[in-house]
């Protein structure tokens, strides 16, 4: 289920002050292995970004190299689009949080906006070709409000005034699937009905606006892939997981797969009971699928089963929930599976895109498949059997004293080195400004239980460390294949989840005791539940900084690289304090160049920033318009690279919303 921007709590610290690319590099011998394993059908010019992630495998690398590390300080703003969408009449407003990424093909633009609005932009110029309202309803209560892009679709088959020859494909909150003709943004009427495809149908639809899409769907040859976010912990009995591909002229379901087992033989052979596996919901693909054009895989990244918090209603380790799935393309059939979290009682969704490498080790060429996960780890694992690239090993974790609950003993745990602290937040841990909100934060973690990664949710209130927002969301990673490097955002934000008496919550909700919590009902449990940020009563955080990093890991050394704070204190602090760079949470990811960069903005100060890709150095950061949420893109047009990024804030994140497209380059030399 999708939580990371709807529940993210941290955006207190918003109020801080006034309390004190071209396309993705592919090695010689990947390129040999693609065609040996046959080429897609279809095809597209990508001119430099032609899918959410860079390339189709979700790499972000693009081997520009006009803007690099001696020149990057000139970086000025090229051009700046306003959407236009700014939430009027919208009924969560204030949870508006502009994802998108936009992509480039065949010479166009493309992104859409958090209410679903589609827009193609010239990419020289940021002048708007054509815009496509999908009309979502406004006075709907969504449980999310975002949108990180649209997909493309090009018939090469098709000549060059055909009328939907190229499809851009987007999916919505209110849970339709749209295509709209590339050129003209005008609905491919073939498609579904009259361009449309409901997918609200066949799903179990339990609560309207808590079954919606928010991430582009995958495409791989005549097929578009869609999974869908869910609105987490209302109960058991919510919306299913399911995935399905749909021709891409006609709108025909091809296959869809569920990830939870709903056939008797089938759910016992998975170690699910198989009353729990009819009742249980979700375990949706809410984040971007990779594709695998040669081998005809798509790679999936799956939540968890409902409710997040409380599984004694779902007992055993729920299969297919929080794994990383490979499915054959064509057919929707299982090719394999790898759980990354077994019966998840911390909301610890696989929240980032797959990214799909090609990796040296021990003398040889591994194609592999990257997944950075909410629990600060890299797991890396072989495309073709899911065999681990680095060993992952089952550890002994902290046991539920909870009645009902049927806590896994063991933990999945890669050796590759962790980017967040997994040891048990202690008293001797508390972090504040003063003596007096120092004892206050002492006193509250001892309240509470802390064991460590994988506590379990418990009575007095326990602190999920990392949070329930990560570790990494679904900024994802870059890959640079050269150094073998991988760059990712982290946040290191504990939080504190306790289940309550369902008779309670009403009055909990209502005290005005806990400003910061979220409340749900987790229906068809004994427990319902509430959850916050580990604040102060200043409204800091009870551990010290950073609360956000950039950090890159070294895959031929095993090592990390280098982390660095990311993010300073402008924008939440009043003018006349000086701004301190001590890594603020952060939503969003990077991107790399061929120029040695790594361009990111994501934290809640409001820049675009440029990393040395070997040392984590900054060496310039631009101004935005607003927050930049979202994970920048790069693209050459007429001779330029530019570097765009969404710039609309985020609601969750309590960072400042807007309606911006900014796009960076060098400046023009005079003649």
């Amino acid at each position: 289920m999708e939580s990371s921007d709807r529940h993210v709590q941290i955006c207190t610290l918003a109020r801080l002050g006034t309390h004190a690319l071209a396309g993705a590099a592919v090695t010689g011998a990947a390129a040999v292995c693609a065609l040996l394993l046959g080429a897609p059908a279809h095809a597209e010019r990508s001119d430099g970004w032609a899918h959410y992630g860079g390339d189709a495998g979700g790499q972000r690398y693009s081997p520009l190299t006009q803007i690099d590390r001696n020149n990057v300080t000139t970086l000025e703003k090229a051009w700046t689009y306003r959407t236009g969408e700014l939430g009027e009449g919208f009924r969560r407003r204030d949870k508006l949080a502009f994802e998108a990424t936009p992509i480039l093909v065949e010479g166009l633009l493309y992104l859409s906006t958090p209410t679903n609005i589609v827009i193609a932009l010239d990419p020289a110029t940021g002048e708007e070709r054509w815009r496509y309202d999908t009309r979502v309803a406004r006075d709907v209560w969504y449980a999310e409000a975002t949108s990180r892009g649209v997909s493309s679709w090009v018939d090469l088959a098709a000549g060059p005034e055909q009328r939907c020859r190229h499809r851009i494909f987007v999916g919505t909150l209110d849970a339709r699937l749209i295509a709209m003709d590339g050129r003209t943004g005008e609905r491919c009427r073939d498609f579904g009905t009259g361009g449309r495809v409901d997918l609200g149908s066949g799903v179990r639809l339990t609560d309207r606006g808590d079954y919606l899409v928010t991430s582009p769907p995958a495409i791989y040859r005549e097929l578009v892939i869609v999974g869908s976010a869910i609105g987490d912990n209302r109960a058991v009995e919510v919306e299913l997981g399911t995935v399905r591909a749909y021709d891409v002229r006609s709108g025909v379901l091809r296959w869809s797969w569920d990830p939870i087992p709903r056939q008797p033989d089938q759910a016992a052979s998975l170690g699910w009971p198989p009353s729990a596996a009819v009742r249980t919901g979700a375990a949706n693909a809410w984040s971007v699928m990779s594709v695998d054009p040669g081998r005809g895989v798509v790679y999936v990244p799956t939540g968890a089963a409902s409710p997040d918090f409380y599984g004694g209603e779902r007992p055993g380790t729920n299969a297919h929930a929080n794994s990383l799935v490979a499915l054959d393309a064509e057919t929707g059939e299982l090719v394999w599976s790898r759980q990354l979290v077994h019966h998840d009682l911390w909301d610890y969704d696989v929240a980032s895109q797959p990214t799909l490498i090609e990796l040296e080790r021990n003398a040889r060429s591994i194609s592999a498949v990257v997944q950075a996960t909410k629990m600060g780890m890299l797991f890396v694992f072989d495309r073709e059997s899911g065999a681990p690239v680095f060993d992952v090993v089952e550890r002994d974790v902290p046991q539920s004293d909870v009645v009902g609950e049927q806590t896994a003993s063991t933990q999945p745990f890669t050796t590759i080195p962790a980017l967040v602290s997994h040891a048990a937040v202690s008293a001797d841990d508390a972090w504040g400004l003063t003596f007096y909100d120092r004892g206050k934060c002492r006193a509250r973690i001892a309240s509470h239980r802390s064991e460590g990664i994988y506590t379990p949710p418990s009575h007095e209130g326990s602190i999920q460390s990392p949070g329930y927002v990560g570790g990494m969301n679904w900024g994802g990673v870059a890959y640079d294949s050269d150094r073998q490097l991988i760059v990712t955002t982290v946040n290191h934000m504990p939080m504190v989840v306790r289940l309550i008496e369902p008779d309670t919550l009403e009055r909990l909700a209502r005290s005005g005791e806990h400003p910061h919590a979220e409340f749900a009902r987790q229906r068809g449990t004994p427990w319902s539940l509430q959850r916050e940020p580990l604040l102060s009563p200043w409204r800091l955080p009870c551990v010290g900084p950073p609360w956000g990093t950039l950090a890159a890991v070294d895959l031929r050394r095993n090592a990390i690289a280098w982390q660095v704070p990311l993010g300073s204190t402008r924008d939440l602090t009043p003018w006349f304090i000086p701004s301190r760079t001590l890594g603020l949470p952060n939503l969003g990811g990077p991107i790399i160049t061929g120029g040695g960069l790594v361009f990111v903005a994501a934290a809640m100060d409001d820049f675009l920033r440029a990393f040395d890709l070997e040392t984590g150095r900054e060496l310039w950061k631009g101004r935005l318009p607003a927050g930049g949420q979202a994970t920048p893109m790069t693209y050459d047009a007429d001779g330029r690279q530019f570097v765009v990024i969404a710039a609309g804030g985020h609601g969750g994140l309590g960072t400042r919303q807007g309606d911006y497209v900014v796009a960076f380059a060098l400046p023009i030399e005079e003649d």
